[in-house]
């Protein structure tokens, strides 16, 4: 493994930037009790997080932002779209538990390949679905600070290993959005 995979962890609020308002309020926070934590160097962060951080210690502030070009892109209303209602359909019925209007749903492509779906709508006979990613067309503002940082160990970079290939809905990355349960998310 190469020498320099850091173990990090941060603290941070993230805020969004859509069309020049920033929110008022974080959309998602990681607080030093239960800090976000990666091993750089494996892509499982977004690019620009990663070099922001990374060259940091331990201690150290920071405040940066992502453009969305850079973070999850546009947003693409092409990739909004109706499917059968049947789709989500266990025994006859759709379990309204878990499918309704803002829920993060993973799916499975006719080709195998997993993805995660909002659902933006029920219909009588389908349901609309939207596959961008929750923050696309969103600049991302990260304020934080740096909890820990030191090289990552053997036994970290195994673990993380490991725990990416079990993460088949999203290739192991991050998603901030927590869509993919226990696995880390997507990215």
């Amino acid at each position: 493994m190469a020498v320099d995979n850091k173990y990090i962890t941060v603290a941070y609020k993230l805020f969004t930037i859509e069309d020049g308002e920033e929110d008022e309020e974080p959309v998602e926070v990681a607080d030093s009790r239960h800090p976000f934590q990666f091993i750089s160097g494996f892509n499982l962060v977004l690019p620009l997080f990663e070099s922001n951080i990374a060259p940091l210690e331990k201690g150290a502030e920071f405040d940066f932002v992502i453009p969305c070009k850079d973070a999850y892109g546009e947003f693409n209303e092409e990739l909004m779209f109706d499917v059968p209602d049947s789709v989500f359909k266990v025994d006859g019925k759709i379990d309204l538990n878990y499918i309704h209007e803002g829920a993060v749903v993973p799916m499975k492509g006719e080709d195998g390949n997993r993805f995660m779906a909002t659902i933006i709508e029920m219909k009588k006979d389908a349901v609309t679905i939207d596959l961008n990613h929750p923050r696309a067309g969103q600049d991302l503002h990260f304020v934080g600070q740096i909890v820990e940082a030191r090289p990552a160990t053997n036994e970290e970079i195994t673990e993380m290993l490991n725990t990416a290939s079990e993460c088949d809905c999203c290739g192991g990355g991050d998603c901030g959005s927590g869509g993919c349960g226990g696995c880390g998310g997507c990215h």
